[in-house]
Order: structure tokens, then C-alpha cells, then sequence
């Protein structure tokens, strides 16, 4: 198993449990309106404070999203990372690592939705360092296709596609889980590791059953 990098300035995410009720909230706030849409006083509103307690916290609404992004791209990648063992064949670490990425995405989708899709409002200081941790954690997928590949268990068409694609798809669960169909996290995680050993190329994919 691989630890996860720290990138980036973790101290900022805020170390109180003020900020972590701050964070909670704003991800509230910001998953169902849009962070365009929401102010500052919405969120301290939320949580029964004033603008001005929220400042020594977070001086902007800016560095609130930096920090909530910051801490959901460092938890997902800290996530698959456990979930990868190097010492196990190929298909057996991309089944763990997309099984632990799309449940992640579907245990905190308020928080994913947030950090994943509201990049185009951070700094492009803040914007270079989630990206950094984005490719990171795009690189644990990419690095098990190609031993996969190399040991003959992946014939993948495009190694970097395929990682781009495992990757994309997980974080859109954030976005539309639960359904009607699907309300069960390991449910879709598992229907979710069968197309991707598909979209690699497995040698013996798992069938890929219709839900009941």
C-alpha cells in the first residue's frame, strides 16, 4: 500500500472545530445553490452566526471552497490509496481502488459535488494545486492499467483514457446518486468496476448482470 501525497497546504483547511462547522455548512449551501449563487452571510446564517465569525476562519468565500476542495480531492486520493495493494494481480487492485472511488463519491456527494465541480471559482493558485492532487490520484488508475497491460491481464486501447474515463465516471455519481435505480453505493461501485475492467481490456471481466 501507498501513501497518499500531501499536496498543497493542508494547514488552510482550518483546524477548529468552528471551521469544520463552517466547512459542513457551506457544503450545504454550496451543493444546493451553486457557489456563485451563495454568500458568505447565507452560510454563516445557516449555522446561527454573524458574517464577522466567519472571517478569522476564512477571510474569503474563495479560500472557504479552497478549503472544502482541498480536503475532499485529499480524502478521495487518501481513499483509493488504501484501497490499492501493489502485491495483488492487476484486476484485483483496479477492482478495490474504483470500488472505494465511487463509493466515495456516493457516501459524500454534497462535499464531491462541491470540490469536483466547482473548480472554475478558485484562484488559479488554489486551481494548480487541486489539479495537482486531481492528477495524482488519476495516476493510482493509470499505474494499475499499465501493470495490468504489461502482465497481459489489460489490452486497454488507451492507457490514459481509460484512467480519464475510470476517473470521470466516479466523480459523476456525486452528482446524480442516488437514483431510482440505484440507491445502494456498493450497488452501482460494483456495476461500476465491471465496466471499467471492460473499458481495459480484462482478460475474464466480471458479468456484467442487469440490477433486478
Amino acid at each position: 500500500m501507498t501513501d497518499a501525497p500531501l499536496t498543497g497546504a493542508v494547514s488552510e483547511l482550518g483546524t477548529s472545530k468552528a471551521a469544520a462547522r463552517i466547512r459542513a455548512a457551506a457544503i450545504e449551501v454550496f451543493a444546493a445553490k451553486g457557489y456563485g449563487a451563495t454568500t458568505t452571510r447565507e452560510i454563516a446564517a445557516s449555522l446561527d452566526m454573524s458574517p464577522g465569525a466567519v472571517y478569522p476562519h476564512y477571510k474569503t468565500k474563495e479560500s472557504l471552497l479552497y478549503a472544502i476542495s482541498l480536503e475532499g480531492h485529499h480524502a478521495v486520493l487518501a481513499a483509493i490509496t488504501a484501497a490499492d495493494y501493489p502485491d495483488v494481480a492487476a484486476p484485483d487492485r483496479l477492482m478495490s481502488t474504483v470500488t472505494a472511488y465511487v463509493i466515495w463519491h456516493a457516501d459524500n456527494r454534497a462535499s464531491a459535488r462541491v470540490a469536483q465541480y466547482e473548480l472554475r471559482s478558485l484562484s488559479p493558485e488554489h486551481f494548480a494545486i487541486i489539479a495537482d492532487i486531481r492528477r495524482s490520484t488519476t495516476k493510482v488508475f493509470k499505474r494499475i492499467i499499465e501493470v495490468g497491460a504489461t502482465a497481459g491481464d489489460f489490452h486497454p486501447f488507451d492507457i490514459e483514457a481509460a484512467a480519464l474515463a475510470i476517473t470521470s465516471l466516479g466523480v459523476d455519481v456525486s452528482r446524480w446518486f442516488p437514483s431510482h435505480t440505484y440507491s445502494d453505493p456498493r450497488i452501482i461501485a460494483a456495476r461500476y468496476v465491471e465496466l471499467a475492467l471492460r473499458m481495459v481490456g480484462c482478460a475474464d471481466p466480471q458479468p456484467l448482470d442487469k440490477p433486478s
